[in-house]
């Protein structure tokens, strides 16, 4: 993996028409924010994209999102801008803004609407929204602008991925075989709609949006700056300088660097909870995992606070829940952890220990491959392989490039070629990206998650935000106690966010909608 370096200068460069002083710390443009990245934003369609950071650059500055999320995460209109919902519940009739037109003239649509919902739906394409739009049962063109919605079952929401699936325009998309989509470069000719068009790109430098003037005022109008660019820096002391010189707005910070962010009085430190989690996918297709009571044995071994105290330096929490803190009201609930109870399991299992004190059975022994990117030093890798170690099982790590993992993980169930594999999950407010990971057919039978998120997980937000905290608390008993029956996954921590941000970055708001939420009223102060 290549390293970027950057400085001052070649910021000033690629901004254009700085000159720098010699003494004096540096000062960007007033209309112009640079942020960090730690990879490379992806070159892909929206509805396929994972990278967190270029899902937010999809859905709050390349395009528009059907509807979106305010501070609460509730769903308020933005393309939509208004709707009305059938008698029965089962359809709701949208209106879109009529003045939103793609950066290149053409107006958007309700068939662009309608275009993009089915492309993600359709399993050729690959779209990790699919499950969840396995809700809609029928798309509708009623308008140039108007669009219905029917649903399976009765519904009073909206359901949360109309405020994360960016809209794509169907005349640029329409030629080309959705199958091939994940294999299409669409930055090199990006057409949005959103309140900045992509203006250029480095493939692994930096990226240059610029403001879209004709941006309807309806959906807030132009943005304050006149430019963000995303820089891709990898390396954590590289972002630490460019905060403390002043080339970068903001940037993550490495958790153990966080203190000296804020000692400086230039600077702001955030922690502000975030929807990304941190899990152990195990491999039910073969044993040991094909018995969930391996699985569950597993997730009681391991001592979650010190894998955040020890990786994070205390930035995240032990992981109890699939719900990541702050999405619902109240406290999450505590993981479950009994060294005693792991060992009873895998005893019942029928894997003994041996003279060596690890466990095997009929002569096989109990020894399983952890795949992973790497966690810089491998900190979390060596604290879970020590902690199953400490139940008998023997763990050895295999390093592998991000690629590779991602697809071990895509693959169908019968394919799947590792034990177990670390890896973060990108969240969504709804909790779909939990589909892939969790429909895995194991001795336990096979977790239909679509249902239960139908049925549950969909659900659970709304009654919270209606205040209905106890209703909310219940129904989530209820899918813990299904998760942890059949643990398709371990739940190990889930991050907060650790972000540097210069004090002249004004109107930023950080909260579980990301980083790039608010960006439209970013301002920096000269």
């Amino acid at each position: 993996m290549s390293r970027r370096r950057w400085s001052w200068p070649a910021l000033a460069i690629l901004v254009g028409g700085v000159s720098p002083t010699a003494c004096a710390r540096p000062t960007l443009p007033a209309d112009t924010a640079v942020i960090a990245s730690g990879a490379d934003l992806e070159d892909i369609a929206p509805v396929l994209a994972v990278h967190p950071l270029t899902r937010q650059v999809h859905r709050h500055l390349l395009y528009v999102t059907l509807v979106r999320n305010d501070a609460q995460l509730g769903i308020v209109p933005y393309a939509a801008r208004a709707w009305r919902w059938s008698a029965d519940g089962r359809a709701v009739t949208l209106e879109l803004e009529p003045t939103l037109a793609w950066h290149d003239g053409t107006p958007t649509t309700a068939h662009d609407v309608a275009f993009t919902l089915r492309a993600a739906a359709t399993p050729a394409t690959g779209s990790p929204r699919a499950a969840e739009l396995g809700l809609i049962s029928s798309v509708t063109v009623d308008g140039p602008h108007v669009l219905t919605l029917r649903f399976a079952a009765a519904r009073t929401t909206l359901p949360q991925v109309l405020a994360e699936l960016p809209i794509m325009p169907s005349h640029r998309w329409t030629a080309i075989d959705p199958a091939t989509w994940r294999t299409v470069d669409a930055s090199a000719a990006s057409t949005g709609n959103g309140p900045m068009r992509l203006a250029r790109r480095r493939r692994g430098e930096h990226w240059v949006f610029e403001r879209n003037p004709a941006f309807p005022r309806a959906l807030g109008g132009p943005t304050a700056l006149a430019r963000v660019i995303v820089a891709v820096v990898d390396e954590p002391t590289t972002k630490l300088a460019g905060l403390v010189s002043g080339t970068l707005h903001m940037a993550g910070v490495s958790p153990t660097m966080a203190s000296l962010v804020a000692r400086d009085s230039t600077l702001v430190l955030a922690s502000p909870p975030v929807l990304f989690s941190t899990v152990l996918v195990m491999n039910a297709t073969r044993a040991p995992f094909d018995d969930p009571r391996v699985r569950r044995a597993l997730s009681r071994a391991l001592h979650r606070q010190r894998l955040v105290d020890g990786a994070l330096a205390g930035f995240g929490s032990g992981a109890g829940s699939a719900v990541p803190p702050g999405v619902l009201p109240g406290p999450v609930p505590a993981p479950l952890e009994s060294v005693a109870e792991a060992n009873a399991l895998l005893d019942a299992a029928g894997w003994r220990r041996g003279a060596d004190d690890m466990r095997q059975r009929n002569g096989t022994p109990l020894a399983v491959d952890l795949w992973t990117v790497g966690s810089g030093d491998l900190a979390i890798e060596q604290l879970v392989q020590g902690d199953l170690e400490a139940v008998g099982v023997r763990v050895r790590l295999r390093a592998q490039e991000f690629t590779a993992l991602l697809a071990a993980l895509r693959a169908p169930a019968q394919e799947r070629a590792f034990d177990l594999a670390l890896t973060g999950v990108p969240g969504d407010v709804a909790l779909g990206h939990l589909e892939a990971l969790l429909h895995s057919r194991g001795a336990g039978g096979a977790l239909d998650l679509g249902r239960v998120h139908d049925a549950t997980l969909d659900t659970l937000i709304d009654r919270a935000r209606a205040q209905r905290i106890a209703d909310a608390r219940d129904a989530w008993r209820a899918v813990d106690a299904r998760l942890d029956t059949i643990m398709p996954v371990v739940w190990l921590y889930h991050a907060r966010g650790v972000q540097g941000l210069s004090r002249r970055l004004e109107g930023v708001t950080l909260d579980l909608r990301g980083e790039l939420a608010t960006v439209a009223q970013w301002r920096v102060a000269r």
